[in-house]
């Protein structure tokens, strides 16, 4: 298998106040969107959940070819999420992402995989060269080994595991714009307000800017 997604779904979503994978956004489930995004550009579907429950009740509103797994180093953030899902993985690449970004763009995924042949990862990065290490692809096995070493040395932030790679290619955020060009694909919905504007956003072009 070559290309494997992982989208991570097991955060508490406090400042949402409610499981953000369930709340609706134009007519269907947040999580719903994200999977429906990496439907047919991977060939296999991974949602890392917090608890057995929580997939139960994701099972009912996604594709049945969606697997579930479930962090069970939490709660470690999305640090313990990805280790999950890399020990999930089949694939020799796989796709992270969180559950929250509803207008992930096929474009840029598909860009990000073939970006990362070879490589061990493909990260967008911003002109201030902050990186997007959630919406990125890794080499399986290289991401597994690292996010195992950066979780043993009590480090949660996904950056601390990047730095562990070696041969990564940085994707500007520049070059992304002409495939996404309000870079939308990288909007959180972390609270009520931003799932407002992302209502807004739906009906209008709202470029990212960092």
């Amino acid at each position: 298998m070559d290309r494997s997604a992982i989208i991570l779904s097991g955060g508490p979503s406090k400042k949402f106040g409610e499981d953000k994978g369930i709340m609706k956004f134009n007519g269907k489930p947040l999580l719903a969107h994200i999977v429906d995004a990496v439907i047919g550009l991977a060939e296999e579907v991974i949602v890392v959940t917090s608890s057995k429950e929580r997939a139960h009740t994701y099972a009912t509103f996604v594709s049945p070819k969606v697997k579930f797994a479930v962090d069970v180093y939490g709660p470690k953030g999305a640090l313990s999420g990805a280790l999950t899902g890399f020990e999930a993985a089949l694939g020799s690449y796989s796709l992270l992402l969180p559950s929250d970004n509803p207008f992930v763009s096929k474009d840029v995924i598909t860009l990000l995989f073939e970006c990362s042949i070879n490589k061990a990862a493909a990260i967008p990065r911003w002109p201030n060269n902050q990186i997007e290490p959630l919406h990125a692809v890794y080499k399986t096995r290289l991401a597994l080994q690292a996010a195992k070493e950066t979780l043993a040395q009590d480090e949660l932030d996904l950056k601390e595991m990047v730095a562990k790679l070696h041969g990564v290619r940085y994707i500007s955020t520049l070059v992304i714009e002409q495939l996404d060009p309000d870079l939308r694909s990288f909007f959180n919905v972390n609270t009520l307000s931003d799932l407002k504007k992302a209502i807004a956003m739906s009906n209008s072009a709202k470029p990212m800017k960092r």
